[in-house]
């Protein structure tokens, strides 16, 4: 009987998760993308809630906590872009997805494209890096980066990763030269 009434659970607790929000959890490396490449502060508001970390890449930089200590430090990023005239073009590609009913974390790749203004003769340029992202339900519900953090990864690793069901795929830039 004991094992009847555990069957009985174990099929209750698999038949009532909740499915994955792949397109909703999608939907914000676009949000993040389109930030990145129009500048926009106050998209990049919108992305993370309230309490959270960035983790930098950097070694002379310790963890940022905060939605705006990250704000602020997008907003210099953003000057400096800007000052030279320049434009990014960012893109993602998510390789494993972990999910929980309120949290979701995101394990990938990404590709920034450098494309500096053209009064300064350089040519476009680009770095990459693995990234693990961390969303979180707020008040509202609506999923949000609670943890983001990232590293630096040669470009090919970007290039190399192979589209996963259901998982951000960007949108598939293609090897700008055979630097790797």
């Amino acid at each position: 009987m004991l094992l009847a009434v555990s069957l009985c659970v174990s099929t209750l607790n698999v038949y009532g998760a909740e499915p994955i929000p792949h397109q909703t959890l999608n939907a914000n490396f676009t949000k993040l993308t389109n930030a990145f490449e129009q500048l926009d502060l106050s998209a990049m508001e919108q992305i993370y809630t309230d309490d959270a970390v960035y983790i930098s890449e950097t070694q002379d930089r310790g963890i940022i906590s905060g939605k705006e200590s990250i704000l602020n430090l997008y907003s210099r990023f953003f000057n400096k872009i800007k000052h030279k005239n320049a434009t990014l073009k960012v893109d993602f590609r998510v390789l494993v997805r972990y999910s929980e009913p309120n949290s979701a974390t995101d394990i990938g790749y990404y590709l920034v494209r450098f494309h500096p203004g053209k009064e300064s003769g350089e040519p476009v340029s680009e770095f990459a890096g693995k990234f693990v992202t961390v969303f979180t339900k707020d008040s509202k519900q609506q999923w949000k980066i609670s943890v983001d953090s990232n590293t630096h990864a040669a470009p090919h690793f970007y290039y190399d990763a192979k589209p996963v069901p259901n998982l951000y795929y960007g949108r598939q830039f293609i090897a700008a030269t055979s630097q790797e």
